[in-house]
């Protein structure tokens, strides 16, 4: 057990590395490259939300995992934007092989099963990677027709791909998409187009805002503050890797939608870290009045049903009261524990944590869904806590 636990954290680990590669797409609000992390949380959140509009038959769980995976092997080959001439048999050598290292990182079993699922994104010929790189061409053109002032060369290359790239066959296999798309980047009145699909698209661009709120955990490098957008792929990139841990049998889709979703409030509400002198205020009622008014506002902008649906999911991971939601929990838990680990110590040394402090605000809270897991991370902590009973000391 303590070699699988060892091979998946270095999968989990390096797969921070993509919170580094950007794109050539930005945020809605145009502040700043979008990287890879953040793009693919995106996608998978597009993927739960659109899941009505997908081909009968399309497994949306399926297609939420290839997205959570489908851009890993850009760690090693980088983006490659659509506008740009690419060797196009050299990037797919490339792929391949980025992706044979970095899966191979995790288990055996684990790197067959995941390799296996990328492969089949990339040949999209089932239903669920047709549907999930659907995603992959609608969201960069919705990133820039949601943008107040979009870039007049981005705009450009949105005209081109809805004409005659890779979005035009859209007329064809999702009309109402391409008829809105068009719509937007004409200044055209949308009243015409689907309402739940504008609804949802809504949701999508107010969702965007998340990549903006800064946690107070770090990458793994240590090189700048994580967002709550690229923390929530992780956290359903760790729920892949380390479902086997789970204390009680959990459906691992259903954690990853809760994980995709849990900190959407943050848009409203902030980040508010545990160790911080405001440390207190995590978990208060007064945080979770705010929480709860955030999570009415956001999932409001949803169609009715689908907003019971996803604010469901929201709420009983606050609960915490099933195995899945337990198990989630954990997995929020622990991720900044593995940032601090690999950082030198990270927000431990930046709040002077205790090993007790650790214990009662992390261990118990990880050991209560995966007591293997924290047992792992737990000895891994050991060097920043042995010999004194503070950081920094």
């Amino acid at each position: 057990m303590t070699e699988r636990l060892t091979r998946q954290f270095d999968f989990l680990n390096e797969a921070d590395r993509l919170k580094a590669v950007d794109r050539a797409n930005v945020l809605i609000d145009g502040t700043r490259a979008e990287n890879v992390a953040e793009h693919s949380w995106h996608l998978a959140l597009y993927a739960l939300v659109l899941a009505d509009f997908a081909p009968p038959g399309v497994n949306t769980d399926r297609a939420i995992a290839m997205l959570l995976l489908h851009d890993l092997v850009e760690i090693d080959t980088g983006d490659h934007p659509i506008h740009l001439d690419h060797d196009l048999p050299a990037v797919a050598l490339a792929e391949d092989a980025a992706a044979a290292r970095i899966f191979g990182l995790l288990p055996e079993d684990q790197a067959s099963t995941l390799l296996a699922l990328w492969r089949e994104f990339e040949a999209a010929e089932t239903p669920d990677a047709r549907f999930a790189k659907c995603l992959d061409h609608a969201q960069p053109i919705l990133q820039v027709l949601r943008n107040p002032a979009p870039p007049a060369d981005h705009l450009d290359v949105v005209r081109d791909n809805l004409a005659t790239g890779r979005a035009a066959r859209f007329r064809q296999e999702w009309p109402e998409f391409h008829t809105l798309a068009s719509a937007l980047l004409n200044g055209e009145s949308t009243s015409g187009s689907d309402r739940n699909l504008l609804a949802c698209i809504d949701f999508l661009a107010e969702a965007d805002k998340l990549k903006s709120v800064l946690r107070a955990t770090t990458l793994c490098d240590g090189s700048r503050c994580e967002n709550s957008g690229e923390h929530s792929w992780h956290l359903a990139l760790y729920a892949l890797a380390l479902a086997d841990h789970a204390k009680q049998a959990v459906d691992v889709a259903r954690v990853i939608r809760m994980l995709l979703l849990h900190d959407l409030v943050e848009i409203d509400v902030g980040d508010v870290p545990i160790h911080s002198a405001n440390g207190l205020a995590h978990g208060s009622a007064d945080t979770q009045a705010k929480e709860l008014a955030a999570a009415e506002r956001i999932f409001g902008l949803l169609p009715n049903a689908l907003e019971r649906d996803l604010k469901s999911f929201w709420q009983e991971f606050e609960a915490a009261e099933t195995p899945d939601a337990v198990f989630a929990k954990s997995l929020d838990r622990v991720q900044p524990v593995m940032a601090n680990l690999m950082s030198g110590g990270g927000t431990w040394v930046t709040y002077r944590v205790t090993v007790e402090q650790l214990e009662s605000r992390v261990g118990a809270k990880v050991a209560r869904g995966a007591p293997g897991i924290w047992h792992w991370v737990r000895a891994q902590t050991a060097i920043y806590f042995e010999g004194a009973a503070q950081l920094g000391q």
